[in-house]
């Protein structure tokens, strides 16, 4: 499709430091974070500060009216702890308001399509949303800071408002026509109705007032108070039946991470709803298979394919579809107690359910897209139900009684094969993380093909189209083919923390525990250009 389309390579250098290490798809959102890790919070503190920094820097992806999984290790206790705040649906959801249409295609998640795409796209796309419980409880219950401290770096980002480069006209305008049938979305990021131009900030000020709000008086007021009141009234008046209550019923879940275990280290990921099961089964496809006396290349790239699309099948067999729709966002946090977090979270598509909320500023989730509007399916609609399948994959790996890495991505259906290879080659083949990181990587999730990123070799190339149906495509900005990861890691024998994200995604980034000073480098006509 696009194995000959862009004549320049790309790459990236880790983030090393004695301190803590953030990364995340941002780089302001990562020193975001690091000024937390600086102010004297460890690794939890840092990625939420980093998550809640995101609302004002990658909206399109993530924020408030979004959900989730995070997985931390706790060094103080020596145990992982997985936190899920996936959306919840309405307790007066009615699947008879998404009557099937055969003229509507199949919407990405697999599903049969919807009159009008309800489910996909507007007001009645929306669940409630739980990422303001699971931040601020896993800030409460493991972090060292208060609220108001974590949330001041993304407070003042918000206030100076949304930074406009090119990649952010970007993804503006790949959902421009849906943005245009929201007032409140059009107002902010298509001004005078078009996207948004680079060079400038867009001020989303009902944001900033959130997030001080939640400063001041905390998550009761996204779920019990004022806030949830507002919002309420603004998803009512759009045709939503989420009300005041379903905000107050709803509640995170801290559960026991699901585990597994390769080449002696233990890696906890996000419980069987999320992508862990199927690393796991293709983790042990590979300690099986995989000689790791040969040196990298395509026998390695084999052997994971192989395990990626056994495990895609067993996961159709279990929840009878693959799920395909996905802008997220993931960040890795480390510090020097030797806590690690790996956090994912999302608004599913690509600005959600293209709603903003007028009251809040929030850009919602499309959540009710995850269930299948048909009855009889593990993924079907329920009043109150919570999301049970995911593609997340947030993973801390842990040796010895102490964590060595943590990894994630975003990307839909990319994530579990991006982070299985991530996660499996650090151990494979005892690689630093900048190496992982920059090494080509293959795409393979059950079906009849594997895509493979020519940056791999035409030797290693020509051996896998012997073995698969080979699609040959670059690892590109966009379309995002082999999903967008952000990782650290801690290594033993030097003491350092290294961080490193997407080398495809030009604002990614990681940073080092340092104050959150805004320089004139830090404008939107560079953050377009940044590394």
């Amino acid at each position: 499709m696009n194995r000959n389309l862009e004549q320049w390579r790309v790459s990236k250098a880790a983030r090393s430091s004695e301190r803590g290490v953030v990364a995340s798809q941002h780089h302001l959102a990562s020193r975001a974070g690091a000024a937390v890790l600086d102010k004297g919070g460890n690794a939890v503190d840092a990625a939420v500060a980093c998550a809640f920094a995101l609302n004002a820097l990658e909206p399109w992806m993530c924020g408030l009216g979004g959900s989730g999984y995070m997985v931390i290790w706790h060094a103080a206790t020596a145990r992982a702890y997985f936190v899920d705040f996936q959306g919840m649906l309405a307790k007066a959801t009615d699947s008879a308001d998404y009557p099937l249409d055969p003229n509507i295609p199949d919407s990405l998640m697999g599903f049969p399509g919807v009159v009008e795409n309800r489910n996909v796209t507007g007001y009645g796309s929306i669940a409630v949303p739980g990422a303001v419980a699971g931040l601020s409880s896993a800030a409460e219950r493991f972090g060292k800071l208060g609220l108001d401290s974590i949330l001041e770096p993304a407070i003042t980002l918000a206030r100076r408002g949304l930074p406009v480069g090119w990649f952010a006209t970007l993804n503006i305008a790949l959902e421009m026509g849906d943005l245009l049938k929201d007032p409140a979305a059009s107002d902010i990021y298509l001004p005078g109705g078009a996207p948004a131009q680079p060079e400038q900030f867009l001020r989303i000020d009902k944001m900033a007032e959130t997030l001080e709000a939640l400063s001041a008086e905390g998550p009761d007021v996204f779920y019990k108070g004022r806030l949830a009141e507002a919002m309420a009234r603004d998803l009512q008046a759009g045709g939503s039946r989420i009300t005041a209550e379903d905000f107050a019923a709803y509640r995170e879940e801290w559960r026991e991470p699901l585990v597994g275990t390769h080449r002696g280290a233990t890696l906890y990921t996000a419980g069987e709803t999320s992508g862990g099961l199927r690393l796991n089964e293709t983790l042990e496809y590979v300690t099986e298979h995989l000689d790791t006396s040969r040196p990298f290349g395509a026998h390695a790239y084999s052997v994971y394919a192989k395990g990626l699309n056994k495990a895609f099948m067993t996961h159709r067999a279990r929840v009878g579809k693959i799920q395909r729709a996905g802008s997220t966002s993931h960040m890795s946090a480390c510090d020097t107690e030797g806590n690690m977090v790996a956090l994912t979270y999302t608004l599913l598509n690509r600005f959600g359910a293209k709603v903003v909320l007028p009251s809040t500023g929030m850009v919602m989730n499309n959540a009710v897209s995850y269930f299948d509007p048909r009855p009889g399916f593990p993924t079907s609609m329920e009043g109150g139900k919570r999301i049970n399948s995911s593609n997340m994959c947030p993973t801390v790996a842990v040796r010895d009684g102490r964590a060595i890495f943590a990894v994630g991505a975003s990307g839909a259906n990319h994530i579990v094969p991006c982070t299985t290879q991530l996660a499996g080659w650090l151990l494979d083949y005892d690689m630093s993380l900048e190496e992982v990181f920059n090494l080509p990587r293959i795409d393979a999730s059950g079906v009849d093909r594997v895509r493979a990123d020519p940056a791999m070799g035409e030797a290693a190339l020509a051996e896998l189209a012997e073995e698969f149906e080979l699609e040959v495509a670059q690892r590109l900005v966009f379309p995002k083919l082999y999903s967008s990861p952000s990782g650290v890691l801690h290594d033993p024998e030097s003491g350092l923390n290294y961080g490193i994200s997407d080398i495809g995604n030009p604002s990614a980034g990681a940073a080092a525990a340092a104050p959150l000073v805004l320089e004139d480098d830090d404008s939107p006509g560079d953050v377009a250009v940044r590394a």
